[in-house]
């Protein structure tokens, strides 16, 4: 694994930093996703299943059409496992209430429960290494994480996060 260098660095944007940054997203990523992993393949579900669950457990009603906005991910990609989820008693779909055609999203009892599943080994670790990183550093990651988004915007349930 890269050498985790302590203390900031002042050539952070040397070559050699930028790729160790990077090698230190596909640890985290595969460390974070570890948990979930084994909780999705009791239900024979994959990482685009926990995907949707996790953004419809944060946004509540939300529509097929924001779905595929966050997601980025093709209609016919989404159907597939949407079906799988709607059929195996996850998510419901209602209709719009101002707009009939429009296919709201929730999350069952069942779907709550395997959000939670999912979300409470990720929160135990976030919170491990906040606690270790401190409220500084916190506050940076999340400028760095909200600055590798595209747009340089998403959107939680709390509302937009923007770039500062």
């Amino acid at each position: 694994m890269t050498d985790v260098k302590t203390g900031p660095n002042p050539l952070f944007l040397r070559d050699e930093e930028l790729v160790q940054g990077i090698e230190l997203l596909f640890y985290a990523y595969r460390d974070f996703t570890e948990d979930p992993d084994a909780v999705l393949e009791e239900y024979g579900f994959g990482r685009a299943h926990h995907r949707v669950v996790h953004f419809v457990a944060r946004n509540p009603g939300m529509s097929v059409a924001e779905l595929l906005e966050i997601l980025r991910i093709t209609k016919q990609s989404l159907s597939r496992v949407l079906g799988q989820l709607v059929e195996r008693g996850f998510v419901v779909q209602r209709k719009g209430t101002r707009d009939r055609r429009q296919r709201l999203l929730y999350l069952t009892e069942t779907g709550r429960d395997l959000a939670e599943r999912l979300t409470e080994p990720q929160k135990r670790r976030v919170a491990r290494a906040y606690r270790g990183a401190g409220a500084d550093a916190v506050e940076g990651y999340r400028k760095v994480l909200t600055g590798l988004i595209d747009d340089g915007r998403h959107e939680t349930a709390s509302g937009p996060v923007r770039r500062r």
